[in-house]
């Protein structure tokens, strides 16, 4: 028997602004999910198949597009405005509910219902109510199906390894934010759009850029949530971003994009326009560059990896690894699972997960939030304290000797929730400056017999595989990569490399950081679709990496130059 069992209570918190019963009198949206959620659970708790858990989340996006195209605007708008509701519907009770693991079903890798509706924007009660309606209808009979397999298949299936129930009770949780109005984020559409033409406008002369681009895409998101057991969640985010793109293709038939991008909460976190303007002639020149660099052959041997390259490797190699609902999948590679309490990586680094800062020694996080997509509040998560993983990054559904939520639940507007990660960050008691992590690099490479080591400059993202259906292994695409000579020779640009490997391989060759955390703010895909991420760690000096040659592509170069 588990600790839920044994204690048996429902624990009710409510954490409210000061504020909270005036402000969300005022908030239409909020009134109708919450009287529709009564009025629906009057009747889906007493069904044949009664309904133990409704829950209601919507996402409501509102996004500003500015792109440019060799210094000329292509496109300057607030997007179209939506509300994508999200329904679940949970049947059965906590020990086994329609959402458990179809065994030996790989068309089952989601693993729950997902549907998208979108609500109307006017907050007319009746239209918003019957969509509600309409929704559960559909989400509660195929969670009944759903339900109806899942016993089945616990019939015909060996015990689980996993004896933890299917849902853990979490803290009721009453919260508002008011609405985010445009102006607070005092935007100038017309600045912006002048910034960035002259930005992809350094392309033009650049006779060797195929296509170069400057975007800019700036969202604001208001989630709600509320759900059967009282949770009522209204909470706002900001995201501001920019990207500078170029691509050129060698005469072999490779393409060769670089591009440099910007984060921020809003637009007064981006850098200066002289920061943006050099950064696009460096990414220019840059790519030309790479269109005469050597092809990489396949490589074993030491490396660097700059401070944003590093971020992107630990988000690929470790955290998704160490999502909890993953780890309770007898499909998954689990491969942290049993390590607890273990050292995995260097005594001299610690990983954390933290979604409740919106920075990070002066850095914009893009991870960030106050209460995940299951109405449950974010927590720090020490992962790993000095090499030794402590903990797992979990939601409301429990794995073994980890029992409740600590606030990972999160999915994309239409999709289910599962464990994500929020905002990674790496630091060590031992930092080493840039220099240092270079004159490592070369004294590992002449230990090794190498002539050679690498700098991971810049990275694009990656994937990572964790089931045991293939391999469990990882790829992440570097963009700009440099050979480093152990004779004092000049580092070499080179091109067409993928860096790869097995997990727990190259975890055990990372032995030192740098001592200037970088910012790697990206979307994360996964079970549940694409949320925000971020990832800070300082530079990484890996013992042994392993690189193969990346996909090429085979079309021609353009026979005319560029206009």
């Amino acid at each position: 028997m588990n600790v839920i069992q044994k204690i048996g209570i429902v624990a009710v918190l409510f954490i409210a602004s000061v504020s909270y019963g005036q402000t969300v009198k005022q908030d239409e949206l909020l009134k109708i999910l919450k009287n529709e959620i009564d009025r629906e659970m009057v009747h889906l708790k007493k069904a044949d198949i009664p309904v133990y858990l409704l829950s209601y989340r919507i996402d409501e996006m509102d996004t500003y597009v500015i792109n440019t195209s060799f210094g000329v605007l292509t496109d300057s708008r607030w997007g179209a405005k939506e509300r994508i509701l999200t329904v679940q519907v949970r049947v059965g009770d906590k020990n086994l509910d329609n959402f458990r693991e179809l065994r030996d079903d790989v068309s089952d890798y989601i693993r729950s219902y997902s549907a998208t509706f979108r609500i109307s924007l006017d907050n007319d009660a009746k239209s918003i109510a019957s969509t509600l309606w309409n929704a559960t209808e559909e989400a509660y009979k195929a969670a009944i199906l759903r339900y109806e397999k899942v016993k089945a298949n616990v019939a015909v299936k060996v015990e689980t390894e996993d004896k933890a129930p299917d849902f853990s009770d979490a803290p009721v949780a009453q919260y508002y934010e008011p609405p985010i109005k445009k102006s607070d984020l005092k935007f100038n559409e017309k600045e912006w759009e002048t910034r960035l033409k002259s930005y992809s406008n350094k392309f033009v002369s650049v006779k060797d850029v195929l296509d170069g681009e400057s975007t800019m895409r700036l969202e604001i998101v208001r989630k709600y949530f509320v759900n059967s057991e009282g949770t009522s969640i209204a909470q706002n985010n900001t995201y501001c971003r920019v990207y500078l793109n170029v691509m050129a293709q060698a005469s072999d038939g490779m393409e060769l994009p670089l591009y440099k991008s910007y984060f921020g909460l809003t637009p007064a976190d981006l850098p200066n326009d002289k920061t943006m303007l050099q950064d696009a002639t460096k990414i220019a020149t840059t790519v030309v560059a790479m269109k005469t660099a050597p092809i990489v052959d396949p490589y074993t041997g030491p490396a660097i990896l700059s401070n944003d390259a590093a971020g992107v490797f630990f988000h690929e190699i470790f955290g998704h690894r160490v999502e909890g609902l993953k780890l309770k999948r007898e499909s998954d590679g689990q491969t942290f699972k049993k390590k607890v309490g273990e050292v995995v990586l260097n005594k001299n680094i610690s990983v954390v997960f933290d979604p409740t800062i919106t920075y990070y020694k002066n850095i914009p996080l893009n991870g960030s939030f106050k209460y995940d997509d299951e109405g449950v509040k974010g927590e720090k998560v020490v992962v790993i304290d000095k090499g030794v993983l402590k903990n797992f990054l979990m939601t409301r559904t429990p794995i073994d000797n980890f029992p409740k939520s600590n606030g990972h639940a999160r999915a994309q507007a239409g999709r289910q929730p599962v464990s994500r990660q929020s905002n990674l960050i790496v630091e060590t008691e031992k930092p080493y400056t840039d220099a240092q992590l270079r004159e490592m690099l070369i004294e590992e490479a002449k230990k090794q017999g190498k002539e050679y080591g690498y700098f991971f400059a810049t990275v694009r993202g990656g994937f990572t595989i964790t089931g045991r259906w293939i391999p469990n292994s990882f790829n992440v695409t570097p963009l700009e990569v440099y050979r480093v000579y152990v004779d004092g020779r000049p580092d070499e640009l080179v091109r067409g490399v993928d860096l790869v490997g097995t997990p727990l391989a190259m975890f055990s060759q990372v032995e030192a950081v740098g001592d200037t955390p970088g910012n790697f703010a990206g979307m994360c895909g996964a079970e549940s679709g694409w949320v925000p991420a971020g990832c800070c760690s300082p530079a990484l000096f890996v013992k042994q990496i392993e690189m193969q040659k990346k996909y090429k592509e085979q079309n021609r170069p353009p026979i005319l130059e560029r206009p």
